[in-house]
């Protein structure tokens, strides 16, 4: 039995466009029977609307078989039982996954933690709240480090450099929760239920997609459909020092190259 983590913006689609073979790919798991989990470092989205999204471009997925940053760091605040008052610099998404595991928003007192994710509404004063908490002693977690994110006009900055104006004034490093770290990756290793060797790590960012595969153990396969691209790709690779188990054109092409190496 073979597993496999596959990552969404940029392998199963861009922005609001399907990229091609997506559908067709997720089908192929289901024919096989094959364990799955969509991978996601955004946290502006329950699974549920990331579920929705992937209907309406015509790729069929439950809800179940997302896996967010927003539910790794619920995950996360709970194993560490180390309070439940949370200060949340987020939206939508992070909210519901940490009331979900018992977190309590902050009120105005001082919390046991500051969670941060994406927050397309930053200020200058969420900026000053989220600094004079972390002075006061509250831990700094980050749902994903993401400097840049794909947008339909374009890149814009993502839950990462928000998180580097925090750090440099709080003088608190964040611990981090997304991809590449080895957090998200061992809770999507774990629902899985099979050993790391036997589980895939397919995206299109050797940074974050291929680096968090390979310090968990996983094989890995980079698809040019995203960051990568046949343009950049050996740029890419050289940047990050690292090589892919396989280098794919695209989800179908994984599907030819997986096949080959099962016979």
């Amino acid at each position: 039995m073979k597993g496999f983590l596959i990552d969404l913006d940029g392998t199963l689609y861009r922005g609001h466009e399907p990229i091609p073979h997506a559908a067709a790919f997720i089908q192929w798991l289901h024919q096989h029977k094959l364990k799955y989990l969509l991978v996601t470092n955004n946290s502006s989205r329950t699974p549920e609307q990331v579920a929705e999204h992937l209907q309406e471009l015509g790729i069929e997925v439950p809800a179940a078989a997302v896996y967010t940053s927003s539910q790794a760091a619920a995950q996360y605040l709970t194993e560490q039982r180390g309070g439940n008052r949370v200060h949340m610099v987020g939206e939508a998404g992070l909210r519901i996954a940490l009331e979900a595991s018992g977190f309590a928003l902050s009120d105005g007192t001082t919390p046991d933690y500051v969670v941060q994710g994406i927050d397309r509404s930053f200020s200058y004063e969420k900026l000053t709240e989220a600094v004079r908490h972390l002075k006061h002693g509250a831990t700094y977690v980050l749902t994903n480090p993401d400097r840049m994110l794909p947008s339909d006009g374009g890149l814009m900055p993502g839950a990462g450099s928000l998180a580097a104006s925090i750090t440099a004034a709080s003088g608190v490093e964040p611990v981090v929760i997304g991809k590449p770290s080895p957090i998200i990756m061992a809770y999507a290793i774990e629902r899985l239920g099979l050993p790391a060797a036997d589980v895939w790590v397919i995206g299109d960012n050797v940074h974050t997609d291929i680096r968090g595969g390979r310090l968990a153990g996983c094989r890995t396969a980079l698809v040019l459909t995203g960051v990568a691209t046949a343009d950049n790709v050996q740029e890419q690779l050289a940047s990050a020092g690292l090589t892919p188990d396989l280098v794919c054109d695209d989800l179908q092409h994984f599907i030819e190259l997986f096949n080959g190496m099962d016979s």
